[in-house]
């Protein structure tokens, strides 16, 4: 599950045991060309949704919410390699959609039957995470397909499968092009290169699955949580805490994956009280458009350099998204219901998929102190290990 060794070495394990992790929460990365990227998305974003506003297909909003998602991948990459993984990533949004669309109409998930939803949404998870570890995208995991596959199939309106696709398809089309746009400057037209891939050695192979296992078990854990303490707790989007529940998997160390989760329940806590100053001003559909192109212009600013801030942005972003498809469906939004659920279910994500991390460092921590008694040096004592 991990990308490097939690620790490379002596000096390593002392600079991790002197950081102290409060600090590391709120830590501010410099900037790398994040306002290059932001704008790109924004862009992504608002255009589809202001266009099929003007044609009132509003209805169509989520497809292309989810299909603008093209646009992050790559965001620093030279044009070839950008183009490229985009294109890959455009491609498995699209199969994820295609594939949420036909279980939305065939009432095999949503709120007609919320265990078929975690059910198929963990096998979106497990196998979406292989892919994207092959096709080495960046970012990686399998987050943006649980959404996009969950949220898709749990419209309450299905609008038709063709004009849902078209929509989905063409907002790809268009964040390639965006992606690739600064070649109109006559100084960024460089030669565009296929990037050279990495032989995919057995070891890479294992780590690839490794991971994808632990997306399968935190997705999977974490939607059965939520499903089973529904009717008690009072929440319906099981697949928020899904969702959460994959954040603390991606990074380079257990400290920064668990400070990943912790960030995700703070940030959402304060997103969601913008969201509620939001959706107390009424704004009409318009309004909510141009937001929305905002918050995630705001997201991708920070999430390379600061999770909480970015996750202030998500927060109101998918949530508006989710109001736009209820708007569709002349579904009234409550929204008491919508923060409660968000904040209930992003706890029990974030814990479970922490949980999911920690576990595997504790048994390895076991496993070598379990070891350490039987070593024994030259002089008969015990060990060094």
């Amino acid at each position: 599950m991990a990308d490097q060794p939690e620790e490379a070495g002596g000096q390593d394990r002392v600079r991790l045991a002197d950081l102290n992790p409060i600090p590391a929460l709120f830590t501010m990365a410099p900037a790398h060309r994040d306002h290059e990227v932001a704008i790109r998305c924004g862009i992504t974003v608002l255009v589809p949704l202001v266009t099929l506003l003007l044609i009132g297909r509003i209805d169509l909003a989520i497809f292309a919410s989810f299909g603008a998602f093209t646009g992050i991948y790559g965001r620093n990459l030279d044009h070839g390699a950008r183009l490229l993984m985009q294109a890959r990533g455009g491609a498995l949004m699209f199969v994820v959609l295609l594939l949420a669309t036909l279980a939305g109409r065939n009432g095999l998930s949503g709120t007609q039957d919320p265990w078929a939803l975690v059910g198929l949404t963990t096998l979106v998870a497990g196998s979406c995470a292989v892919v994207a570890a092959y096709w080495n995208l960046r970012p990686s995991g399998s987050l943006f397909h649980i959404f996009a596959f969950a949220a898709v199939s749990s419209v309450p309106y299905q609008p038709p499968l063709g004009e849902s696709l078209l929509a989905a398809a063409a907002t790809i089309v268009f964040a390639l092009l965006v992606g690739i746009s600064a070649r109109v400057v006559p100084r960024n037209r460089h030669r565009i290169r296929r990037p050279v891939g990495e032989p995919v050695t057995g070891l890479r192979h294992r780590l690839v699955w490794s991971e994808a296992s632990w997306y399968v078990v935190a997705a999977g854990l974490s939607g059965s949580v939520a499903t089973a303490l529904g009717p008690v707790l009072g929440i319906e989007h099981n697949y928020w805490a899904m969702v959460a529940a994959v954040v603390p998997l991606v990074g380079h160390s257990t400290r920064y994956r668990v400070n990943r989760g912790i960030q995700r329940i703070i940030g959402t806590f304060i997103g969601l009280l913008v969201l509620a100053a939001v959706l107390w001003t009424h704004p009409p559909l318009w309004a909510i458009v141009l937001i929305i192109a905002g918050l995630q212009c705001t997201a991708e600013l920070f999430i390379a350099r600061q999770y909480v801030l970015a996750q202030i942005a998500v927060t109101p972003l998918a949530l508006l998204s989710t109001v736009l498809a209820m708007s569709a469906s002349s579904t009234e939004v409550e929204t008491s219901g919508l923060v409660y659920d968000r904040f209930i279910e992003t706890m029990i994500g974030a814990v479970v998929g922490m949980a999911c991390v920690l576990t595997p460092w504790a048994w390895r921590k076991w496993v070598l102190r379990s070891d350490s008694p039987a070593r024994i040096n030259p002089a008969g004592g015990p060990g060094q290990s």
